[in-house]
């Protein structure tokens, strides 16, 4: 039998986090707006009415274009893309075709095994959504807020081979998306959405075999099974000598299968032509340099940096990195702890996040500082308090915001090492616990961790352990 590789390209489209819609001044995220509430005669298409660019569409474009490595184009323009759907009132979307703001660029992919793949960007280039068509009741409803939404098109080359590849480009660009802050990239919401371009060919082929579109995906894990259900089947079909046609496919999320939709169109069906009533956009060196003034050092970079830096794990540095403001927070910390960049990231990894998840609050909110932190690993280090009661006040200070050597002063929680008081509760739990004392001095000395958690207990957790551990083996 035949053995195939899929051939995948992914047409994503990225809502951009503008305030207003690209040609009107209408708000631009209306996801929680009751429907055709966050419309105007711009958005809606109405005779006589005519578009106004919003510059922060450009702005967050040229942004994306960078980080994705694209050639910047100083002149560039807009086209009608013209198609007849319910959903689309002006019958013509603005879009941008053969001269648009970005062209090239790649997106590099860490893959397991260390292996780095590159994934080419055929298109990158601006345009307005179109509405929403849903079916409710026997009933076709049409809702207009999406209309003109600000969305960048990005399309890939033909490059990824299997749905997981596909899968870890979009975990990628989404990281990447809100790294830059140009869009929240949330799927569900249709922030980001994302068709996949499907064929099969025999391994070691190098030419192209007719492909297929899917559409309608709102998540990646159903990219991913959509991409699986689509390469099996064009197996099937290709091992019983059948033609693989041109169909936009539709993958339905409740019964996890692909419907056909229609034929797939082609460029010539969209009878391109300049827009006539934009004029082109022109991106001098100022305004380029201006847009990107503070732009940032991007994910992958910096997870390179973090494992040379600080001598990090990959796994630590891809956790640490996995998003922009816990990045920063990362580094804050470890400038304020001025020690071992590793402990850092063991609180991090081991008690903030779980902290983040528990109480459902963003980096950016969090009432335990970077210097705070630093402070109770150095409370830690120090040996004022022990790692357990320092855990404890990591969560008193997301409570009260207080910083942890204040609470420590308040609440009586630094360790005692007066010799005397814990050389007296180690005699007390020798003289409570008989039996373990006995088999200590029988041989079973492992026992002396238990005696210690012991003297622990009963002086609340404040008893330096290593103090306890020296009196408890000379008593017994």
């Amino acid at each position: 039998m035949t053995e195939y590789e899929p051939v995948i390209g992914l047409e994503t489209h990225i809502q951009l986090n503008t305030e207003s819609k690209i040609f009107c001044a209408c708000k631009a995220d209306s996801w929680n707006d009751a429907a055709n509430t966050n419309i105007c005669p711009v958005c809606c298409g109405f005779p006589g009415v005519l578009p106004v660019l919003n510059k922060a569409v450009v702005e967050k474009a040229v942004i994306l274009a960078q980080a994705m490595h694209a050639e910047i184009r100083p002149v560039s323009f807009f086209d009608r893309k013209n198609y007849f759907y319910p959903d689309l009132p002006k019958g013509y979307q603005i879009s941008q075709f053969d001269q648009s703001l970005g062209s090239g660029g790649y997106l590099d992919l860490p893959m397991p095994g260390s292996e780095i793949r590159r994934i080419s960007i055929h298109k990158l280039h601006i345009e307005e959504d179109a509405g929403k068509t849903k079916n409710e009741g026997g009933r076709r409803q049409i809702d207009f807020n999406r209309c003109g939404v600000p969305l960048i098109e990005m399309v890939t080359g033909p490059d990824l081979r299997s749905a997981e590849e596909a899968s870890q480009y979009l975990i990628r660009l989404r990281q990447l998306l809100r790294w830059l802050r140009i869009s929240e990239a949330d799927m569900e919401k249709g922030h980001l959405r994302c068709d996949a371009n499907v064929s099969i060919r025999p391994v070691g082929a190098d030419y192209l075999n007719p492909k297929t579109e899917i559409k309608n995906v709102n998540s990646i894990e159903a990219v991913r099974e959509a991409i699986l259900t689509e390469t099996e089947r064009q197996k099937v079909e290709m091992e019983a000598g059948h033609r693989i046609e041109s169909w936009s496919l539709e993958w339905d999320e409740t019964s996890r299968k692909l419907k056909k939709m229609r034929s797939k169109e082609t460029e010539a069906d969209y009878r391109y032509f300049r827009e006539p009533d934009l004029l082109p956009i022109r991106l001098d060196e100022t305004w380029k340099q201006m847009i990107l003034t503070g732009f940032p050092e991007l994910p992958l970079k910096r997870r390179e940096r973090f494992m040379k830096e600080y001598s990090l794990p990959v796994y630590d540095a891809e956790i640490l990195t996995s998003e922009r403001q816990l990045s920063d927070y990362f580094e804050q910390s470890v400038l304020a702890y001025s020690g071992d960049p590793k402990k850092v990231s063991n609180w991090m990894m081991n008690d903030l996040l779980r902290l983040i998840n528990d109480h459902n609050i963003p980096v950016s909110e969090l009432k335990i500082t970077p210097t705070y932190l630093a402070e109770l690993i150095i409370l830690v280090d120090s040996g004022k308090i022990n790692v357990s009661t320092a855990k404890s006040i990591l969560e008193k200070v997301e409570t009260t915001g207080k910083n942890p050597a204040a609470i420590v002063e308040d609440e009586g929680l630094g360790l005692v090492s007066d010799d005397a008081a814990i050389r007296t509760a180690c005699q007390e739990v020798i003289a409570e616990n008989p039996n373990e004392a006995g088999s200590y001095r029988a041989g079973k000395t492992t026992l002396l961790g238990w005696f210690v958690g012991q003297v622990m207990k009963k002086m609340r957790g404040k008893a330096d352990p290593q103090i306890a551990g020296k009196i408890l083996a000379e008593l017994l």
